[in-house]
């Protein structure tokens, strides 16, 4: 994993991209909700097949341990190692595309809600002057930030539903890069904001300026390792006003 030093002043940061799940919108609850239905009666199956005792998924504690800050298969991956129950890839995309399909269900029966910490940041950095991005690997970024109301707040809107320069590709870097080259700022001049380690780690290795962690499932150690220069626990901790860095 690269090192956390970080050489990048505040003056050079000209843009900030932030990550949507987790940084701006609070989808935690929804999605330990989605995983717990999903994952359930899988459990239960298996548990039965091979005759052990069933351990059930707390949507609480084991979301915050195993998938929150993670990408659906990674996060996936992690839990059922814990279990001892290895799966094919098949098998694990089958239920993240159920996680999905639920996930989906209940934003759109509950709604969702934005950080209001995070739109206060959003707000002081383009008062600043300064573009801003919203990016996300998943293919429903969009639907949540026009379902949280913050749509209008961003220069560049992406998520995996969205071509790049080098093609269709749900890949953190591509994204990433692509988000600076339409604001028009170089990588080197671009603050990411992110929960998810995948993308922590695409920024630290796409050479973005400065590559601020989220840490709201208890990973202040990992987000380092993975290539953060700074880890917070909420925006709120960049203080209104402040120029990210």
């Amino acid at each position: 994993m690269p090192t956390t030093t970080h050489h990048c002043a505040c003056g050079d940061i000209a843009a900030v991209i932030f990550g949507v799940d987790g940084v701006l919108v609070d989808t935690a609850h929804a999605s330990g909700t989605a995983w717990k239905a999903v994952l359930d009666p899988f459990l239960r199956s298996h548990a039965a097949v091979y005759e052990t005792e069933c351990r059930y998924f707390d949507a609480g504690t084991d979301y915050r341990r195993y998938m929150q800050g993670r990408t659906t298969m990674d996060g996936l991956r992690q839990y059922l190692t814990a279990c001892e129950i290895p799966l094919c890839f098949d098998a694990l995309r089958g239920l993240g595309a159920r996680h999905e399909e639920l996930f989906l269900m209940i934003i759109r029966r509950l709604g969702v809600q934005a950080f209001a910490s995070s739109v206060g940041v959003v707000h002081a950095v383009r008062l600043h002057g300064l573009p801003t991005a919203a990016v996300s690997a998943t293919r429903y970024a969009a639907e949540l930030l026009r379902r949280a109301g913050l749509a209008g707040l961003f220069d560049v809107r992406l998520d995996a539903l969205h071509p790049t320069e080098k093609g269709p590709t749900a890949s953190a870097d591509c994204l990433l890069r692509e988000a600076a080259r339409r604001m028009r700022v170089a990588p080197a001049r671009t603050a990411v904001i992110e929960e998810n380690l995948t993308a922590v780690q695409a920024a630290r290795r796409a050479g973005f300026g400065l590559v601020i962690g989220v840490d709201r499932g208890g990973r202040s150690l990992l987000l380092p390792e993975y290539g953060a220069h700074r880890v917070i626990t909420d925006l709120s901790e960049l203080g209104v006003g402040e120029r990210v860095a």
